[in-house]
């Protein structure tokens, strides 16, 4: 009989104390490249991924609810760990279960449970890190096999992983890569499988997840292909956005433990004779992480009810998009505000503010640069706005269905009328906004399923206020270009 769910992260939350904290000390170990085996033996012995495997091969179900809690739990004590079950759920075990082969769903679920083994995703390329279409990783058909050959690099996992994911474009007879994408699964323990790894990266954060240069010239059975319900670009993006809006489980447990690490601080730090939780500027950095702590809860709630196998999200790309770049914002500002809070000692790699921010920095970058996403999100609503004929943000946004709810909230801030020739770095502003908009919506939703109503109310405030900030920047931002020949003319010292 499967365990209720609450009774598993309660045993997978005190396996991670045991490990963390009794048997061994994370502040020191996480300062080594690597997880130590034993450690990672023994979180794995619980079988944490098998809340990605469906039932019927021996899983808990790959229940959404359940894949965020674990991720949740897991970033509460350690943001690398986190990450690397991460990639195991979103980025191999839920496209397995989703678009494989049946023939082989069950060796490869079975190796997970039983043999704690793993997967990660090959997308990105030396010389095409977003620019994923044009990946110059190909392959040829010979009889029952596909032949792969390319190079991959900044992989998750990379030397550690039994199974990969491996996106490929197809070579024709005359040398031109086809325009679609195919994804192939490589079982690195079979022959004419093995992934050379060129070099390891010194990383610098994430110490404990190994990442480095891919050496692809491998041969994958037939049967290994995944199979798309339409295209394999599609799928890409099925798979990317499903895996964006696993980002709340991850970024919830992060500021969860940052916040209380902070109130801790501040609580005990005693400053001309008060503590520092009764200055105003503390008490206003600290509402900001509990506004981010809310987001994200809201963000969980609608990833949960969103996000299953059952629903193709290619199309869900302002959504997916909002929740990756707003969370991974919020994670990236949360370790700022606790080694601010924490002075000297948290300017320590043996701190968890310290090493949050370098570990939480990346999120910012992978999946798709936060920069790229705001520009895609306000290009996404600006060709929803033309096709519409609208040019007023407001009247548009009262009317669509993600800003619907929240863009009242909001309404003296966003009522004016769109240029739509904008340049990018006014699309990332607007971006920004258009994607705290988005994530307010799920607030208000959160406040309908019973939320703490003051939590809400002051997530409400500060996102007015980061969105008249941005909504400022929009409106005031220039069009300064760098200058390249600048040495001429600029030398202080001939002025002084």
């Amino acid at each position: 009989m499967t365990k209720n769910f609450s009774e598993y992260l309660k045993e997978f939350e005190q396996t991670l104390k045991s490990v963390f904290y009794e048997r061994d000390d994370i502040n020191k170990f996480s300062l080594n490249r690597g997880f130590p085996p034993l450690v990672m033996r023994e979180i794995m012995s619980g079988s944490p991924l098998s809340v990605a495997i469906p039932e019927n091969y021996g899983g808990r179900g790959a229940k959404v609810k359940e894949c965020l809690g674990i991720l949740s739990s897991a970033a509460y004590e350690s943001l690398p760990l986190a990450l690397t079950l991460g990639i195991n759920i979103a980025l191999f075990l839920e496209p397995v279960a989703k678009y494989a082969n049946d023939t082989v769903k069950n060796g490869i679920f079975k190796r997970f449970l039983e043999k704690q083994q793993m997967g990660g995703l090959m997308i990105t390329e030396p010389d095409f890190g977003s620019d994923a279409l044009n990946m110059q990783t190909h392959y040829t058909k010979t009889d029952d096999r596909y032949h792969i050959k390319g190079t991959k690099h900044w992989q998750g996992l990379t030397g550690l992983a039994d199974f990969w994911l491996i996106t490929s474009r197809q070579k024709n007879e005359k040398g031109d890569l086809g325009r679609d994408i195919d994804f192939f699964i490589c079982d690195v323990t079979q022959k004419n499988q093995q992934v050379v790894v060129e070099e390891y990266f010194d990383n610098l954060g994430l110490y404990m997840i190994p990442y480095g240069t891919n050496k692809l010239d491998v041969q994958i059975p037939q049967e290994y292909k995944l199979e798309p319900e339409s295209s394999g670009v599609k799928m890409m993006l099925d798979i990317l956005h499903r895996s964006r809006m696993q980002f709340p489980g991850m970024g919830l447990g992060f500021i969860k433990r940052l916040m209380d690490e902070a109130i801790d601080q501040c609580k005990t730090r005693i400053v001309g004779g008060k503590s520092l939780l009764s200055f105003d500027q503390v008490q206003h950095q600290i509402s900001k992480m509990q506004s981010a702590y809310t987001i994200c809860s809201a963000l969980c709630v609608r990833s949960s009810n969103k996000s299953g196998l059952e629903n193709n999200l290619a199309t869900d790309g302002i959504e997916a998009n909002s929740i990756k770049t707003v969370v991974t914002d919020l994670m990236q500002e949360a370790a700022q505000t606790l080694v601010q809070l924490s002075g000297a000692k948290g300017y320590r790699l043996s701190h968890i503010g310290g090493r949050g921010i370098v570990d939480s920095r990346p999120f910012q970058i992978f999946e798709g640069a936060n920069e790229m996403l705001y520009t895609q999100i306000s290009d996404m609503i600006l060709k929803l706005m033309k096709k519409k004929k609208e040019t007023n943000l407001f009247q548009f946004l009262k009317e669509f269905n993600l800003t619907d709810k929240a863009s009242e909230y909001f309404k003296k801030e966003i009522n004016f009328s769109i240029d739509f020739d904008l340049p990018q770095r006014k699309l990332v502003d607007l971006g920004k906004a258009l994607g705290r908009i988005v994530s307010a919506g799920f607030v208000l939703d959160l406040e309908d399923k019973g939320f703490r109503k003051d939590l809400i109310t002051n997530c409400i405030d500060s996102l007015q206020q980061d969105i008249s900030n941005l909504i400022n920047s929009y409106h005031i931002n220039k069009g300064v270009s760098s200058i390249e020949n600048y040495n001429e003319g600029s030398s202080w010292i001939e002025m002084a």
